[in-house]
């Protein structure tokens, strides 16, 4: 695989060894608060991927902290972090409150940039010029969840935008000379294993820095799980191995400047309907470094 890993992308911007800490800053989302819909996407509760660390009612110097408790017994001494807005959408609020979020952030020992997730429709401008300036003097990453590059799709899964927006976004992210990554959802409802992998083209048109793949899941307590009972016609659930081919052929079409973040989840168990495979995401890491290797 000719992509560069997170890791090797990372030690371009950050020296040494490097632990992202995930903050729940207690964001919303639009399609969540009325602006663009109600009821969120219908893919996602929050709970499956916000590590047990996060605590909204904390600071977010008091989360921080108890990042770097949990990641304790593997960090080194000279390890440094990225303060993680992980959290629903993490630009959505007034420029004066996320300045002092992200302020925050940085003021707390050994923090030495920041990544932040969230939507194309929450890209404000003025945010994006603060974040230049912020950039400067420290890494800054912004993270977008594209999810589908096609706006069937992303009606279907109540995303509140269009692909329009998602490309505007993330080039007036680049054009500001901050790095962009990108988060992709394959299996959707109603999307062949074909047009899965023609949405690396498009994404190739884009200045994507770092990409992030993972494979839908069915999560109790989400739109989707009821609509999943309704509509099985639509889903096509893929075992590991089938997913892992896919990605194979996602990859060998994927432009090799792009660094690959990961292109598996995994949810808890108490949340996860379905795939359930019962394999761990080593094991499909595994099997997309074999099948790449067929595909040459």
């Amino acid at each position: 695989m000719d992509n560069p890993s997170f890791s090797e992308f990372l030690s371009s911007h950050v020296s040494g060894p490097v632990q992202k800490l995930a903050i729940d800053a207690g964001f919303t989302c639009p399609n969540r608060d009325g602006r663009a819909g109600r009821g969120g996407c219908f893919y996602c509760n929050n709970h499956s991927y916000s590590p047990k660390y996060c605590n909204s009612r904390l600071s977010v110097t008091e989360q921080i902290q108890q990042g770097k408790n949990f990641f304790s017994h593997k960090t080194k001494s000279d390890t440094r972090y990225l303060a993680y807005f992980q959290s629903y959408s993490n630009t959505y609020a007034p420029l004066g409150c996320l300045r002092q979020l992200y302020e925050e952030a940085l003021s707390a020992s050994d923090v030495v940039g920041l990544v932040i997730a969230t939507r194309p429709d929450c890209v404000d401008l003025d945010v994006l010029d603060y974040l230049a300036t912020l950039n400067k003097q420290t890494f800054v990453h912004l993270e977008i969840g594209v999810e589908s590059t096609y706006d069937d799709v992303l009606k279907r899964i109540n995303r509140g935008h269009d692909f329009a927006c998602t490309q505007q976004a993330i080039r007036a992210i680049a054009e500001r000379g901050l790095t962009v990554g990108a988060h992709l959802i394959l299996g959707l409802p109603t999307v062949t294993p074909e047009r899965d992998v023609d949405q690396a083209d498009q994404l190739n048109e884009l200045p994507i820095d770092v990409l992030k793949l993972h494979q839908l899941q069915i999560l109790r307590g989400t739109v989707m799980a009821k609509d999943f009972i309704l509509h099985q016609a639509d889903y096509s659930l893929m075992t590991a191995e089938r997913y892992a081919q896919l990605v194979a052929r996602f990859l060998k079409r994927l432009k090799p400047s792009v660094a690959l973040e990961r292109y598996v989840s995994e949810s808890p168990e108490e949340l996860l309907i379905a795939p359930r495979w019962g394999v761990k995401p080593q094991v499909v890491e595994m099997l997309v470094n074999k099948y790449l290797k067929e595909i040459c």
